[in-house]
């Protein structure tokens, strides 16, 4: 299960971690912005109709990456991670989405330099 713990839900929320957060990782498939906090891990996703109008392809996505981020919660820093996805996550496969991902999130758990 992905319990309403582990998700930003609320646009407040959303809005904080656009605000107060950073943009830690870019690519074609998408944006991740963190906003370190004292609680577990938790993911927002924003798939609008921009990637693409079909929902089937936008649900797709969303459930690609709420799997590997539930895997991997446990070992990610606590705060609040917000995934945009762009144009290029319709076309990409899950194992590229996944990839781009898991790179995305390495990238954030390293401390600033």
């Amino acid at each position: 299960r992905y319990p309403r713990s582990a998700r930003v839900r609320a646009r407040p929320e959303f809005d904080a971690v656009f605000t107060r957060g950073r943009r830690a990782a870019a690519n074609a498939l998408f944006a991740l912005h963190h906003l370190p906090a004292d609680h577990p891990a938790r993911l927002g996703l924003a798939v609008s109709r921009k990637v693409d109008k079909r929902a089937v392809v936008r649900n797709r996505i969303k459930r690609v990456l709420r799997d590997h981020f539930r895997r991997e919660r446990h070992a990610l820093p606590g705060g609040d991670f917000v995934v945009v996805a762009r144009a290029g996550a319709a076309r990409a496969t899950g194992a590229e989405i996944t990839s781009a991902f898991r790179h995305a999130l390495r990238r954030v758990a390293l401390p600033p330099s």
